[in-house]
């Protein structure tokens, strides 16, 4: 019996393992899904960059001009000052005097003139009637003409006095940010020498110097005698240039002004030009000061319709800068391209776009060349700095994340 059940078993697995078992198949996994957008085209202006410091467009070292007690100090310390405001008193008490000596001296000799034009006239009287010799003419002639000289001495002498007593009265010569009270109250100034009593920096407008060197130098003089205005001569100190500037912490060029100098010729020793720009610098709390270290841009050429796409989307590899593409079958391409500037979140695609191309955005990592993709289209403009700040301070929902 048992030897009949062993082969009954048997035949019944074997039925059931055959019966049931399907071949192995491979299932291709969903395409990858990617977001895809063609290049924003726009006019795109070529800068030379340089770097350069902050100068102050004039500073000026404020000096005792006459001796005396320093009275008053008139400002604070670090604070921004117009040209003519009051800064320090010294003890005036001395030029008052000499100014009223001198008052009296011309009152002397106003009162000697008067006389001495009185007995001219008289004198002349008499001696038109040959009542008196022509002596005394003479005599008063000449004491009429030294009360004249003493008046002209005198008068001379109060504007001296007047000159020093508003000394006394030392104002600011410019509008900037003054420094220190470099002498303290009660301290005798101005003996002997004109002693500097503090210093004030001129803030508005800003100076920015910078080198250009020779074969930019040329190419800006090109650039310059081809527009249409033309006339222009040689000499870089007769351009009216643009120039932007930003700061150490800045992304952007914030401040613009202009090239108002330049050198009479390029250094031969560093073979470079020295350029310096304008910048305005209003306010009570200027954004600029001197010393500060600065990228300046100069723009030398604009060109059209040039396609600029998210940083985002470009990669990097031995074979240099790329982007991946999706064609019209949804399959990925690699493109090698050459980048330039960059302009409010974008890049500038110098080599290696036509222009038309469907970009990918998002997706980057997933997007892989040859495989085909699930691609959704948007606009390249959501991807600019400015767009995606803006999408940021809505809540991190609308800012669209980086889902590379």
């Amino acid at each position: 019996m048992r030897a009949l059940v062993v082969p009954a078993v048997s035949a019944v697995m074997s039925l059931t393992l055959f019966g049931c078992s399907e071949p192995n198949q491979y299932v291709e996994p969903p395409p990858a899904k990617v977001t895809v957008a063609q290049p924003l085209e726009r006019e795109v202006v070529d800068y030379l960059e340089f770097s350069g410091t902050t100068v102050s467009s004039a500073k000026v070292q404020v000096r005792a001009r006459v001796g005396g007690v320093l009275e008053q100090m008139h400002f604070r310390p670090g604070s921004i000052v117009q040209a003519g405001d009051l800064l320090f008193t010294i003890d005036p008490r001395e030029y008052e005097a000499d100014l009223k000596s001198a008052e009296a001296d011309l009152a002397s000799a106003r009162a000697s003139f008067k006389r001495a034009e009185i007995e001219l006239t008289r004198a002349q009287k008499l001696f038109e009637r040959q009542a008196g010799s022509d002596v005394e003419v003479v005599k008063w002639r000449g004491e009429m003409q030294q009360a004249q000289a003493a008046i002209m001495t005198a008068e001379a002498r109060i504007a001296g006095a007047k000159l020093n007593l508003g000394y006394t009265r030392v104002q600011a010569p410019i509008s900037g940010r003054v420094g220190r009270d470099q002498v303290n109250i009660g301290n005798l100034v101005g003996e002997g020498e004109a002693t500097i009593l503090t210093d004030i920096t001129a803030q508005d407008p800003m100076f920015v110097y910078f080198n250009l060197n020779e074969r930019d130098l040329l190419r800006v003089m090109a650039l310059e005698r081809a527009k249409p205005s033309g006339g222009r001569s040689d000499d870089p100190k007769s351009y009216d240039l643009s120039v932007f500037m930003a700061l150490a912490n800045s992304e952007d060029f914030p401040f613009q002004g202009k090239v108002d100098f330049a050198e009479s010729g390029v250094d031969p020793e560093t073979g470079t030009l020295q350029l310096r720009g304008v910048f305005p610098n209003p306010g009570e709390d200027p954004e600029l000061l001197p010393g500060l270290f600065t990228r300046v841009r100069l723009p030398v050429a604009k060109r059209s319709n040039m396609p600029l796409v998210s940083e985002r989307a470009l990669g990097s590899d031995q074979s240099g800068r790329f982007l991946m593409l999706v064609n019209d079958a949804g399959i990925v391409e690699k493109r090698n391209v050459t980048e330039g500037q960059r302009i409010d979140g974008l890049r500038v695609i110098e080599d290696g776009l036509v222009g038309d191309e469907w970009v990918v955005v998002r997706g980057v990592q997933r997007a892989r060349p040859g495989a085909k993709v699930e691609a959704e289209r948007c606009e390249m403009t959501e991807f600019t700095a400015s767009a995606l700040s803006a999408a940021a301070r809505k809540g991190p929902a609308s800012a669209g994340s980086a889902d590379l």
